[in-house]
């Protein structure tokens, strides 16, 4: 077994709505590029972010 990345090793991205940063999922391994937002929360909101 390989060992576990740390927190600190994952990457990073900046929600557009909340503006806050947030880390690499085990849920996003294969849509990483595709992720916009941290959470469904903010991906619901994402059109008051945009105007």
């Amino acid at each position: 077994m390989g060992r576990a990345r740390s927190k600190s090793d994952l990457p990073t991205k900046i929600c557009p709505v909340c503006q806050r940063p947030f880390t690499w999922r085990k849920k996003w391994q294969d849509c990483w590029d595709e992720v916009k937002y941290c959470s469904e929360r903010c991906r619901r909101h994402r059109s008051e972010a945009e105007t």
